[in-house]
């Protein structure tokens, strides 16, 4: 019964996200974009695939920011068009997905604002699946509590993103040091809330998306206690980004962080090879993390391919926007190698399919 309601409401856009997905780039496609010897070379072949003639109107040359933008604006187009035949709680599961991209929209433009950044500049830097009709009045408050005060009432119409800020953040909290706790204290308050929302779906959608956005809470937490181990931030600060990872909080290098994986069966291969050298220096700290972030990639590309084996469940459509991302980060990628001539690099992307 459950499967029959689905499908009435909802069986149309996730045959469409299917079809979406089928259309993805296969492995045969990314060797031919890896011989490519220029960018009109790469837009011949692109022009071969489900892309279709999407860079037919750009002037030559062709630069990589191009071939980006307008792959992204693919992803939006597509993901626009299901949004705007969503229904009840399809709709808003999907309006969640945006939030992610508001966020980081929204710690951009405190950025700009705090650094006297021009506004038109900010915007053309936001991400198109999160912006809101109250952004560019954000570019006009002079100080940080201007700033405070407008996020609050400018996003009103996203009420969950506004709750968000208010709820974790303080007026004193928006200067240039404290960007990145400011994005990660909202981060961590949008999985709680994105999870909650998923449990009450209940289903198969509760257990896609509980393994989905467990993972994207574990891999933020190791991220950041990797990247803060040089820095001054203490581990009192870092617990308030976690979940319920307090071994992270404790540790002081890579391989204390190590230890702390060893009893998850999923990321105790994460560290295989890496090594902080006790911490010591802070290059090896950022190649650590280097290492251990491009396999988290790859094991979200993984999780989010599996959530395609399941039916009568919204995951799909939060699996799909994810590795489309992954596959226009793999088109950059091949991009900018054959624009640098760094052809022995140029298999360095994460294969999606």
């Amino acid at each position: 019964m459950e499967a029959l309601f689905f499908n009435v409401n909802t069986g149309f856009l996730e045959g469409i996200v299917r079809g979406y997905k089928a259309g993805m780039l296969t492995q045969g496609q990314y060797s031919n974009l890896t011989q490519c010897e220029s960018l009109e070379d790469l837009r011949t072949q692109l022009a071969s695939t489900d892309y279709g003639n999407f860079l037919a109107n750009e002037p030559s040359p062709i630069s990589t920011s191009t071939i980006a933008d307008k792959a992204l604006k693919n992803l939006v187009d597509q993901f626009n068009f299901i949004r705007s035949n969503a229904v009840a709680p399809l709709d808003k599961f999907l309006d969640y997905i945006t939030y992610a991209y508001m966020i980081d929209n929204l710690v951009l433009l405190i950025t700009g604002t705090l650094h006297k950044r021009k506004l038109t500049d900010l915007l053309k830097r936001c991400h198109p699946l999160g912006w809101f009709e109250g952004m560019p009045a954000l570019g006009v408050a002079s100080n940080a509590e201007e700033l405070y005060h407008t996020v609050l009432v400018e996003t009103h119409w996203r009420k969950r993103t506004a709750e968000y800020f208010r709820d974790c953040l303080k007026v004193d909290d928006l200067d240039a040091l404290n960007i990145e706790i400011i994005r990660n204290t909202l981060y961590k308050a949008y999985l709680e809330d994105f999870q909650r929302f998923c449990q009450s779906l209940g289903g198969p959608t509760a257990d896609v998306m509980g393994r989905i956005l467990a993972f994207e809470a574990d891999r933020r937490a190791i991220n950041i206690t990797i990247n803060s181990i040089p820095t001054e931030l203490t581990k009192e600060q870092r617990a308030r980004y976690f979940r319920q990872l307090d071994d992270y909080t404790q540790a002081d290098d890579i391989d204390q962080v190590r230890s702390a994986c060893d009893s998850v069966t999923e990321y105790r291969t994460f560290f295989e090879g890496v090594s902080g050298n006790g911490g010591t220096s802070h290059g090896d700290e950022e190649g650590a993390a280097a290492q251990i972030e491009d396999r988290f990639f790859v094991e979200e590309v993984n999780l989010n391919k599996i959530a395609f084996l399941q039916q009568f469940q919204y995951g799909v459509f939060y699996a799909y926007v994810k590795l489309k991302e992954q596959e226009i980060r793999n088109i950059t990628w091949i991009s900018e190698c054959i624009a640098q001539e760094a052809r022995n690099r140029i298999q360095d992307y994460i294969p999606v399919f």
